[in-house]
C-alpha cells in the first residue's frame, strides 16, 4: 500500500516544474527522496543553488499537487542544494548535451531573432521593444528581450525590474521574467546599477555571444534585441553570430532624424539581413481640447525611410507602425509599466498590437531572407 501512494506522490511531482527553468522536477534531478509514513508525505528536494528564490513558490506548488492524493494528510518537505556533479547534469539537460553555444544560431532553431534598430539615438528604440515584446508575450508567444545596448542598457526600467538578477547555475544563468517576457541586460551583471561599462570593440562581441550563449533561454518564439544606435560593433557582431536574425528600423518623422535612422538598414543590408519594415515613434498625436492632430516631431520621416531602404533592398520595405506621441508611454517607461499594459486599449497600445501582428506573420515572398541551406 505504501508503495503505491508514493507512486502517486512520483506522478504528482511529475507536474511539477521548476519556476524558472520550467521543466518537471524529476527530469531535473530535483527530487531526492520521497517517503510516505503515517499520512504524512516526506519529500527531500534539491535545489540548483543555495538561497534559490523560488524555494516557497516549489513548495507552494508541490502542496497544490499532492492534494488529489487523499491518503497524503500532511507535507513534511526538506530542501537541499545540488552537488557539482549534479549541477553538470543540469546544464548538460538544459543545453541538450552540447557544450557552450548560441541557441538560436542553430539551423533547426525556430525563434526568430529581431534587432530593433536605428542609425539615431533617441528615437525610443528600447520602448518600442518593450512594448512590442510585452503586446507578443499577450498574444500567447514566448517572448524574450535581449537589452544588448552594451553602454546605454534601459530595459530593467521599462519592465521594471530594477535591482533583479538573474539566477545562475555555474555559468548558466535564468533570465528575469516579467509580464510574461524573459529578460537579459548587462545592468544584471554589474556590481553597482550606477557603474558604467567601458568596453572596446573586441569585449563587445564578447558580451554579446556571452548573453546570448550563457542564458537559458527555453524555447522562445521570438527574440527581439535592443541594439545600441549607430551602426558600430554590435550591430556588426548581430549579423556575424546571428546571420538569420531580421531588423526593425525605428525613426522619428523628423526628416533630419530619419536620414541617420535609415543607416541602420543599410548596415543590416550590407550584413545580409532582412528588413523587416519600418516603425515610426512620436507620430500625430491629438489635440486634447480640439482633436485636431498635431506633428510635434514633424511628419514623413517614417514614409521617407521605408522609401529609401526599399530602393536599396530592391523590395518594398514598408512602413509597417506609426505609435503617436503620448506622455503615458515615458511616464509607463519611468515607472516600469509599459503602456500596452497601463493602457492597452490607448491609440498607442492599439499600434503596438497591430505591430506585432505584421512582424509575427512571414511574408510570402523570401527576397531578401537568408536561407540555411548547405
Amino acid at each position: 500500500m505504501t508503495s503505491e501512494i508514493i507512486e502517486k506522490i512520483n506522478q504528482a511531482l511529475k507536474g511539477v516544474s521548476d519556476p524558472e527553468l520550467h521543466r518537471p522536477l524529476p527530469e531535473l534531478g530535483m527530487v531526492k527522496s520521497v517517503e510516505f509514513n503515517d499520512g504524512v508525505a516526506e519529500i527531500t528536494i534539491l535545489l540548483t543553488i543555495s538561497g534559490c528564490p523560488m524555494r516557497d513558490r516549489l513548495q507552494k506548488d508541490i502542496s497544490d499537487s499532492l492534494e488529489p492524493i487523499a491518503e497524503v494528510k500532511s507535507l513534511d518537505l526538506t530542501f537541499g542544494v545540488m552537488d557539482q556533479e549534479q549541477r553538470d547534469n543540469v546544464k548538460k539537460l538544459l543545453n541538450g548535451g552540447k557544450e557552450r553555444f548560441i541557441p538560436f544560431a542553430q539551423p533547426d532553431s525556430l525563434t526568430r531573432v529581431i534587432g530593433i534598430a536605428s542609425g539615431k539615438g533617441g528615437v525610443g528604440k528600447s520602448s518600442v521593444t518593450v512594448n512590442l515584446a510585452v503586446a507578443a508575450a499577450q498574444k500567447g508567444l514566448k517572448v524574450g528581450i535581449l537589452d544588448a545596448d552594451i553602454y546605454g542598457h534601459s530595459i530593467p526600467r521599462l519592465m521594471g525590474i530594477v535591482g533583479k538578477r538573474p539566477t545562475a547555475i555555474d555559468q548558466t544563468f535564468i533570465p528575469v521574467e516579467a509580464f510574461g517576457v524573459k529578460v537579459v541586460s548587462m545592468e544584471m551583471f554589474k556590481p553597482e546599477r550606477s557603474d558604467a561599462v567601458a568596453f572596446r570593440g573586441p569585449m563587445l562581441h564578447k558580451v554579446l555571444e556571452q548573453l546570448l550563449s550563457d542564458a537559458y533561454w527555453g524555447d522562445l518564439d521570438l527574440l527581439l534585441l535592443d541594439l545600441p544606435p549607430g551602426t558600430g560593433d554590435i550591430a556588426i557582431s548581430l549579423g556575424q553570430l546571428l546571420p538569420a536574425s531580421e531588423i526593425v528600423v525605428v525613426t522619428t518623422p523628423q526628416i533630419a532624424a530619419a536620414e541617420v535612422s535609415e543607416r541602420a538598414g543599410r548596415i543590416a543590408h550590407q550584413l545580409k539581413q532582412h528588413i523587416i519594415g519600418v516603425i515610426e515613434n512620436m507620430s500625430d498625436t491629438s489635440c486634447d481640447k480640439c482633436g485636431e492632430p498635431i506633428a510635434i516631431f514633424g511628419t514623413g520621416g517614417g514614409l521617407e525611410t521605408a522609401k529609401h531602404l526599399s530602393t536599396l533592398v530592391g523590395t518594398d520595405v514598408a512602413l509597417i507602425g506609426q505609435i503617436p506621441f503620448t506622455t503615458a508611454l515615458r511616464e509607463g517607461g519611468d515607472i516600469g509599466q509599459p503602456i500596452v499594459i497601463s493602457d492597452p486599449t490607448c491609440p498607442a497600445s492599439e499600434s503596438f498590437a497591430a505591430i506585432v501582428e505584421k512582424i509575427t506573420l512571414r511574408p510570402k515572398s523570401l527576397v531578401g531572407v537568408r536561407l540555411s541551406v548547405s
